[in-house]
């Protein structure tokens, strides 16, 4: 990400990527030692993202966005709600009522959180992006304080019941925004085609949410 907004240029395409991440935990710039509790086995981090600390791992469907603000004529809060609100699609057509939360970047359920912001402005230009929990194990965010927030709970798709309403993005993947340059799914062996099929739902979501004026 860092390599390819250090080189863009004023006409470079905006790029989306979607993947999923092994286990690890990882510090924004903002990020303190003192909210990983007990790492354990799972390795710890620094990132250049803004942000407290977080939990990445296979389930999770991971979207990088690599934006030209300028271009797009939005600011980083405004990318931040978007990018809020494209969640909050996905888990609508999962059955899931999400929200956001004053002063609280991300999405939530009932409090607990199912999708976490974390973005990198260098050069008028974004990477970093969103993180939505499908169905992954959720044990290592209670080693954490997510975002920095103790006692804040953690929640997925799946813990949700929403794993046997998610068949439906099946009749939606025909959608495909002309947003981006490059779309990409580096899924390891062991994703779930419930995460795949999230990942595709939140990049249709993300590039309709950035299309809007």
């Amino acid at each position: 990400m860092r390599a390819f907004n250090d080189v863009r240029a004023a006409d470079t395409a905006d790029q989306l990527w979607l993947l999923e991440h092994p286990p690890v935990f990882t510090l924004g710039l903002a990020g303190r030692r003192e909210h990983v509790l007990a790492a354990g086995d799972i390795p710890v981090v620094s990132t250049d993202r803004g942000g407290q600390v977080t939990y990445h791992a296979p389930g999770q469907a991971v979207a990088y966005v690599m934006l030209d603000l300028r271009r797009a004529g939005i600011g980083v809060k405004e990318l931040v709600r978007r990018l809020e609100g494209a969640a909050i699609e996905v888990l609508a057509g999962c059955g899931v009522a999400g929200e956001r939360r004053a002063g609280m970047p991300g999405v939530y359920v009932r409090g607990a959180k199912i999708a976490a912001v974390g973005l990198r402005v260098a050069r008028g230009c974004t990477y970093h992006g969103i993180a939505l929990n499908v169905d992954m194990d959720l044990a290592p965010f209670e080693r954490i304080d997510p975002c920095g927030y103790p006692g804040l709970a953690a929640t997925s798709l799946a813990r949700e019941g929403a794993g046997d309403k998610i068949g439906y993005v099946t009749t939606s993947l025909g959608h495909r925004g002309d947003r981006w340059s490059g779309r990409s799914s580096p899924l390891n062996s062991s994703s779930s085609i419930a995460t795949e099929a999230v990942q595709q739902l939140l990049g249709d979501a993300i590039t309709r949410w950035l299309k809007t004026t």
